[in-house]
């Protein structure tokens, strides 16, 4: 990051100066820093989506087809007859302005196209031009415009400027949700094989190997293997994870982010400590999947035909090897797939058991019909009932707030049973302001397929009121971890932190939980999953 500005120079570029020109007179402008890179046309062919080619956003020529227009009018018409909500929410917006600040990009950025509002009206337009008699008569004076190249770009330019996290539409009086519409434009961009290259590939990668890494059965198990390797200098105890196990009593997933990257992958241990925990303690058989190896799901982010394929191998999965239901690790995309879609797309999972934990019999009502758990719900459930053998002490070096993913937050209302955890394990905990946090909570600025290295800037303006409100809790209380459950988080925050507050470092839940984690037979332990020395340890090391 040494060739971007600094923080306070980042800020300073901030202008909400509105432009001269109105809106539709307002060029786009594709800068670097703001766009992630064109997909890979071999990944866009691979999933079987429409026209692959080579592009750059940067230059003139496309190279569309020569009916560009007609395809994308024609996939307008499809969507809007096919989907109500999408009609409804074309129709029924008055512009008031209520979510216009509320976007973390334009908070970071100052573009009124990062207005929610305005965001959507790049499509609007074009609908009330397209499909509307007010529009097709009076045009500009009724909000329309012709569909042009010009407004082609804007809308990939500005559709991949937005992390679909919903933040917006808490805030909407007519509850248009316009991550909705935003999903819509993505999926309209896909018919002229106008993806991003940070979600196409991962998507086709995890059609081929199940997950969006591109990771090999065999490899995937070895990752798991070098982490209980790691458990074993630490505690003394081998853990024995299973791998496609048919007849177990629970299958796992996670997102793949947890086993390849940090500081996830100390997240995937906390999960093997837990497994192993119950396992010794209750019997508790579970079985990881070495083919349906993610959660995540990034087809969320290019369509929803996608994301229903992708979302479909889980349950095959699960089915195969004849488990009783699912439990899924710290994602965030997974989890409102599986909450908000799951049932239209793919379910209901009849197959499989309304899940109960067999350690205390909780029926988990919310999961009668996905027969999917959050690892957060799960664990929660295990403290309250004092099945979890814990010593927080061995966290109180830290002083932790918690970031609400948005989807497991917004997506799936998942906002007291986190913190419960994560209250029971450490000693020190502080909540950010309660206007960024919970239903409210600000985006890591990198959701969405945004994750990339060449669009750096875009995610830090994007993670900046995220990084503030941080900033306070750091300031006030001296919070030096940031905890969350999601992989994309884990993944992007740590840039955040770095680049604004390079004291403040970043954890799963389940890694905290694991720390505190007495295994049975276990050695004195002297660091945490990190190596690190635990608290009264230091000298020792």
């Amino acid at each position: 990051m040494s060739d971007l500005p600094k923080p306070n120079e980042l800020i300073s570029k901030i202008d909400r100066t509105p432009p001269r020109t109105g809106w539709m007179d307002t060029p786009v402008n594709i800068r670097k820093g703001m766009y992630c890179y064109a997909a890979n046309p071999k990944s866009v062919e691979y999933v079987g989506l429409p026209y692959p080619h080579a592009w750059n956003p940067v230059e003139e020529d496309w190279h569309l087809p020569e009916n560009w227009k007609e395809i994308l009018h024609e996939g307008f018409k499809v969507r809007l007859e096919r989907f109500r909500s999408f009609k409804v929410f074309m129709d029924i917006c008055v512009r008031c302005g209520a979510c216009a600040d509320k976007c973390h990009f334009f908070i970071g950025t100052g573009d009124p196209k990062n207005m929610p509002v305005l965001r959507a009206e790049l499509l609007r337009s074009v609908y009330r031009n397209d499909f509307t008699t007010a529009g097709k008569i009076l045009k500009r004076i009724a909000g329309a415009r012709p569909l042009t190249m010009d407004v082609l770009k804007e809308w990939w330019y500005y559709f991949f400027q937005c992390t679909e996290c919903r933040r917006c539409s808490v805030f909407c009086p007519y509850g248009i949700d316009t991550a909705e519409i935003t999903i819509m434009g993505r999926e309209l961009l896909n018919l002229l094989g106008l993806n991003i290259d940070w979600v196409a590939t991962p998507v086709a990668n995890c059609y081929r190997t199940g997950n969006h890494l591109g990771i090999q059965p065999h490899a995937f198990k070895d990752m798991i293997d070098f982490f209980v390797d790691d458990i074993e200098s630490i505690t003394g105890i081998r853990v024995e994870p299973n791998f496609n196990k048919k007849g177990a009593d629970i299958l796992f997933i996670t997102p793949s982010g947890d086993v390849f990257a940090d500081p996830g992958t100390y997240t995937c241990m906390g999960y093997l400590m837990l497994h192993h925990f119950l396992k010794e303690k209750y019997g508790l058989d579970i079985t990881w999947s070495t083919y349906a190896s993610e959660g995540g799901n990034f087809g969320f982010f290019t369509s929803h035909e996608t994301m229903k394929r992708l979302n479909a191998k889980m349950y095959a999965e699960a089915k195969r090897l004849g488990v009783k239901w699912i439990l899924g690790g710290e994602c965030g995309h997974m989890w409102r797939v599986i909450n908000q879609y799951m049932d239209t797309m793919n379910g209901p999972a009849d197959f499989l058991e309304e899940p109960v934990n067999p350690i205390t019999g909780t029926r988990f009502e919310n999961a009668r019909s996905t027969k999917m758990v959050h690892i957060s719900e799960f664990t929660a459930d295990l403290i309250k009932h004092g099945k979890l053998d814990l010593d927080p002490s061995r966290n109180d070096n830290l002083v932790v707030t918690f970031h609400d993913s948005c989807n497991p937050s917004r997506g799936m209302g998942m906002f007291d049973e986190p913190r419960y955890v994560i209250q029971n394990v450490v000693k020190n905990f502080y909540d950010m302001p309660a206007n960024t946090i919970r239903e409210q909570t600000f985006c890591c600025g990198s959701g969405a397929g945004l994750n990339a290295g060449e669009n750096m800037e875009l995610r830090l303006c994007g993670g900046l009121p995220r990084a503030m409100a941080v900033k306070h809790v750091h300031e006030k209380y001296g919070v030096n971890m940031l905890a969350t459950i999601c992989a994309i988080d884990r993944a992007a925050l740590p840039t955040l932190m770095e680049y604004y507050l390079p004291d403040v470092r970043v954890t799963g839940v389940t890694e905290l939980v694991a720390n505190a984690l007495i295994l049975p037979g276990e050695q004195e332990r002297t660091t945490n999953l990190r190596g690190e020395p635990l608290p009264g340890m230091e000298e020792e090391e």
